[in-house]
């Protein structure tokens, strides 16, 4: 209805001025949020393939940190950056069908951050991590189990809670 009048540029009625103004807002915002608009819909339905990888020229604590980030994530392949950029990497990623990057970075040879992608068109984030340990320092560890990790979300429910868990399956 107010496409009609606005294509047209003639001038709304004065009574439905106030309808218009709502409408106008409705559709600037996408209006009511529906399934169609989530990205992670089809999560479930086939297995994810996430590639990971790291930033440029890292250190050897990151290069085992990205190892053993490759055990938690399952069909996770561990890509070696060389002196690629991140776009140049995030285009060959698209072109084989993975559905999420991740770019492990750090600080001072520390690893310190992860930006999570969902591919094709997003939405991107980034973790902070702090204290990271290593497996190989932990004492009288056990081998690494295959089993899918089991995932805990309790008291996130507002929409930037259920957001980050829709990221993090």
């Amino acid at each position: 209805f107010f496409f009609a009048i606005f294509d047209s540029f003639r001038k709304i009625d004065t009574s439905l001025r106030k309808e218009a103004i709502e409408l106008a807002k409705g559709a600037e915002w996408g209006g009511q949020i529906m399934s169609v608009d989530d990205e992670y819909r089809w999560a479930g339905t086939k297995d994810p393939k996430i590639v990971i990888t790291t930033s440029r020229d890292p250190s050897s604590k990151l290069k085992v940190f990205v190892k053993e980030m490759k055990l938690i994530f399952p069909n996770a392949q561990r890509l070696n950056r060389g002196h690629y950029d991140v776009k140049q990497l995030v285009q060959a990623c698209r072109a084989n069908d993975v559905t999420d990057f991740i770019l492990l970075t750090e600080t001072r040879g520390n690893p310190d951050g992860m930006v999570v992608c969902h591919l094709p068109f997003g939405p991107t984030a980034y973790f902070t991590m702090a204290n990271v340990v290593m497996r190989h320092d932990i004492p009288d560890r056990e081998a690494v189990s295959e089993q899918y990790p089991h995932l805990i979300f309790h008291n996130l429910g507002s929409r930037l809670g259920q957001r980050v868990c829709s990221i993090s399956e």
